[in-house]
């Protein structure tokens, strides 16, 4: 199916259906996708295979010359974003200048959207980092993905470049005392001749019992909206994520947001 990727640095403002009037950030090459994912639902399509040319992140400072461009353009425009997100094509947590992007976007938006918050999407596999999690602490908005509480799951589903610890990866995530949002995408189907489904009663009690463990400040559910690379993908109807949602809210008394 047909996907895309965002082919500048500073994108948008976008609508987008979680955080508002959104102004992107990519910290990933423009013509190329760059992450330790490598989703079958992702929009940004697969990760490239066999590509020997080394990816170009756009420098610290290029980010930060193109952001402050934009800014100062919306503001004459009186058109300030309601936040400005980390996205684009990949992982953004694994660019190596990361924190010091963080704190530029913050005197950024001092100075020409006080009233914007600042989002980072990731898929949390870079919390090994010292420099990653303090970047985050920083944040308003600490959007980390947790797709399902079994493993089995996310090797098929998120197809992780490294194994990934679930046990490491909760107490990775405990590290935030309770300042994130986890982000769980609920969809099903059948890849690589498995069927999935993350909506199933066992799927939703190890992935509560996850949640129990992290106690996030809010969780984001959502299902497939757009093209994917993957065929075979089926949509979660909303009925089933509202469930899901009054179940956590219920059991875990933590606040879901369903888009």
């Amino acid at each position: 199916m047909a996907t895309f990727l965002f082919d500048k640095t500073i994108f948008g403002p976008i609508s987008s259906r979680r955080l508002g009037i959104s102004l992107g950030v990519n910290l990933l090459p423009n013509n190329t996708k760059v992450c330790t994912f490598d989703c079958i639902y992702c929009e940004c399509g697969w990760n490239p295979k066999g590509n020997k040319i080394k990816p170009i992140l756009p420098t610290r400072f290029k980010v930060k010359e193109k952001l402050e461009a934009k800014l100062i353009e919306l503001q004459k425009m009186n058109q300030v974003p309601d936040v400005i997100t980390f996205a684009g094509n990949g992982e953004p947590t694994i660019h190596p200048e990361f924190e010091s992007i963080i704190d530029d976007t913050l005197a950024l938006r001092s100075l020409y959207a006080k009233k914007a918050r600042v989002a980072v999407l990731s898929n949390a596999t870079m919390l090994h980092k010292e420099s990653v999690v303090a970047a985050l602490k920083k944040v308003d908005d600490n959007i980390l993905k947790l797709d399902a509480g079994i493993t089995d799951f996310i090797d098929l589903v998120n197809k992780p470049n490294k194994t990934i610890n679930l046990d490491t990866l909760i107490a990775q995530l405990q590290k935030f005392e309770g300042k994130l949002i986890i982000q769980t995408m609920f969809l099903k189907g059948v890849h690589q001749s498995i069927s999935f489904d993350n909506t199933t009663e066992i799927e939703i009690k190890m992935w509560m019992e996850k949640l129990k463990k992290i106690a996030p400040q809010k969780v984001m559910i959502y299902s497939i909206a757009r093209d994917t690379p993957a065929d075979k993908l089926i949509k979660v109807e909303k009925e089933i994520l509202d469930k899901i949602a009054e179940k956590v809210t219920s059991e875990l008394k933590i606040k879901v947001e369903v888009a």
